[in-house]
């Protein structure tokens, strides 16, 4: 090839990328969360026995790794995704039913008037709760303790918008079949595949989401709805066996009301939680559970912090109730890294087997019986 032919080539390249769209760099972020410690849980089993380990799913954070990117379409417009994988530092192993990217996998594109996304991803259970619920997915306290789908809310073959207006941010999730995986998509909710010829209810999930923030204070409301079908269930987390929801009439709601403020280095949050299991079948009895709580953080120094919470659910149809409070403290040892201690305390009523410790199977109590949980850990993110 001679100087002319090269000129020529790249002078036509030159006039076909000016006269394409100009895009802008592309950003991939590779982001983690390694949380791990001991802990020692009283009444783990029905004969009273206590157990000492290294939980598997979850501390004060459950571990993750994940991949963020973000790419400017120009005029606004970007594509984004995320891909997130949760694993069990004690052993190696990945959590989500083994799933590869068990936390979130989604596609899509976003701009001024909020994002458009496809794939695995959270319901509006999970953003709506993130600031009231002080202790969240925390392996003692949080509202997961009651109820374990809250820091868990996601589902499968979903699109999802998002958008904030000022200060209103409004969404919404629509999942065409809740469990493509078959591997178990949240916990308590058993198998749902969907997408199933002829019956479009059935394992289809949809939820709602509305809040407001201002400087010091937020509100939050949202709605939850998932419908039966093949292999759906409703564990209610309290000893009882999960209510199968066979049919897709059959609906497990959840829905929120909650809000926090700030004042100084403190912040209170609180709210209500109510669930919903209804049944076409008559010889099954519909259940109705309300859950309360009241949390709080308190910066009491840059380097120590704080948190903890009071939570108490209601369960009138199976005579279930427990109370949980818990307390964390944290020391902050840089910008990426800190230690903390914790403890936690469950009372169950005489029928219930609510269970304290988020950490992993294995620590059901009898009938009636409270739990203490104490754990050290430490978390580092990257």
């Amino acid at each position: 090839m001679n100087y002319k032919t090269i000129a020529a080539v790249s002078a036509s390249t030159a006039a076909l990328v000016a006269s394409g769209p100009v895009f802008a760099q592309s950003s991939v972020t590779l982001y983690g969360i390694i949380d791990t410690g001991i802990e020692l849980v009283t009444h783990a089993d029905a004969a009273g026995d206590k157990v000492i380990r290294m939980p598997g799913i979850t501390g004060s954070m459950p571990s993750r790794w994940g991949i963020r990117g973000k790419e400017d379409l120009g005029g606004g417009l970007a594509a984004i995704f995320t891909l997130e994988d949760g694993f069990n530092t004690r052993s190696g192993d990945v959590n989500q039913g083994g799933r590869l990217f068990g936390r979130q996998a989604w596609v899509g594109l976003s701009n001024q008037y909020g994002a458009l996304t496809f794939g695995r991803q959270y319901t509006m259970s999970y953003w709506a709760i993130t600031d009231a619920d002080a202790l969240g997915p925390d392996i003692y306290g949080g509202v997961g303790s009651i109820d374990a789908y809250m820091p868990n809310a996601r589902s499968d073959n979903t699109i999802a918008y998002k958008g904030t207006y000022g200060g209103i941010t409004a969404g919404a999730t629509y999942s065409f079949g809740r469990d493509s995986a078959g591997t178990g998509n949240s916990p308590g909710q058993g198998t749902c595949a969907g997408s199933i010829p002829g019956n479009s209810q059935a394992c289809r999930q949809w939820s709602a989401l509305l809040r407001y923030d201002a400087s010091a204070f937020g509100l939050a409301a949202s709605y939850d709805e998932q419908r039966g079908g093949p292999g759906a269930a409703a564990n209610i987390f309290n000893g009882a066996a999960p209510i199968a929801l066979t049919s897709s009439g059959d609906k497990d709601t959840r829905m929120q009301l909650n809000g926090y403020f700030k004042a100084g280095q403190l912040k209170i949050g609180g709210g209500w939680l109510g669930r919903f299991v209804d049944t076409q079948s008559p010889a099954v009895a519909d259940v109705r559970t309300n859950t309360f709580y009241l949390t709080g953080t308190y910066f009491v120094t840059p380097y120590v912090v704080l948190d903890g919470g009071v939570y108490r659910t209601l369960d009138k149809q199976q005579d279930t109730r427990a109370t949980l409070a818990a307390l964390r403290g944290t020391y902050v040892l840089s910008k990426r890294t800190n230690v903390y201690l914790q403890s936690g305390y469950l009372f169950n009523s005489a029928r219930a087997r609510y269970t304290l410790s988020q950490g992993g199977a294995g620590t059901t109590p009898a009938a009636g019986v409270g739990q203490l949980g104490v754990m050290a850990g430490i978390k580092h993110a990257f």
